[in-house]
């Protein structure tokens, strides 16, 4: 015969959204009938491990929702490879206070020296820390943007990439853009100012972002709000995989390096 207190305690643990509890009722009513723990250590321990799963149900569910299109960590980033990357910046950006202040982020560098795996991690560290994030590749953006555009939807879609707490726009430069997708980019920086962190990487300097943009009155509207509140993460280095082609013999060795 089912206890009927049993049946109205997991009746009420359903009402209340409290399901790791409830798949795990016998267990627990198991273990606070030896006496190993107090009543309030056995309420701590409950009510600890139901916000645990909460936490890490919504972090799934961030994780799908931004999209990365790697899985990446920064816990597997070597920087032993790339000795120019300033750890200490890093381990900053690792906290997430940048988050909490709107704070933009540039990583800059060649390709190939772990921009994108850099990004992704910090996206992924981001959402640990209970922040909501997208990621899209820069042409991917400018083009949704666009046809957003020609069909009179612009603003739901700025309003849509303006959403995350941590936007990563990724590759910005790696293919030519053009002047009207950079005034695009422009209505999403601007609607993003001072209220959400912008994350981008890109292979060019800053100093040739007018000629990417191919506008330099755009360009600079652009920086001047991205490096207002910013941190610049810049990567000199050769590419990961050049190397491992290197290691492999694939492709011979620069003159003067073994």
């Amino acid at each position: 015969m089912v206890d009927p207190r049993m049946e109205r305690l997991e009746r009420h643990l359903t009402r209340l959204k409290l399901v790791s509890t409830r798949e795990r009722l016998d267990t627990l009513l198991e273990s606070g009938a030896k006496g190993e723990m107090s009543f309030l250590e056995f309420l701590d321990h409950i009510i600890q491990e139901e916000v645990q799963s909460k936490d890490q149900k919504r972090a799934r569910m961030r994780i799908q929702m931004a999209k990365f299109p790697l899985d990446r960590r920064l816990e597997d980033y070597d920087f032993s490879l790339q000795p120019s990357l300033d750890r200490r910046l890093v381990g900053e950006l690792e906290t997430g206070r940048y988050l909490a202040n709107a704070t933009n982020v540039l990583l800059l560098g060649p390709p190939g020296v772990g921009k994108t795996h850099l990004a992704i991690g910090l996206g992924r560290k981001a959402i640990e820390l209970g922040y909501s994030c997208r990621f899209i590749h820069a042409v991917d953006l400018v083009h949704q943007l666009g046809v957003a555009s020609e069909h009179g939807a612009l603003e739901d879609a700025l309003s849509l990439f303006a959403r995350p707490h941590l936007l990563i726009v990724d590759e910005l430069g790696y293919l030519p853009i053009e002047r009207q997708a950079g005034h695009l980019l422009f209505h999403l920086i601007r609607k993003r100012y001072e209220k959400g962190s912008l994350l981008l990487t890109s292979n060019q300097p800053i100093g040739a972002w007018g000629e990417m943009l191919a506008d330099e009155v755009v360009a600079t509207a652009i920086l001047d709000r991205l490096l207002h509140h910013s941190h610049i993460v810049t990567i000199k280095g050769e590419s990961y995989r050049l190397k491992e082609k290197r290691r492999a013999g694939v492709v011979p060795c620069p003159e003067g390096v073994r």
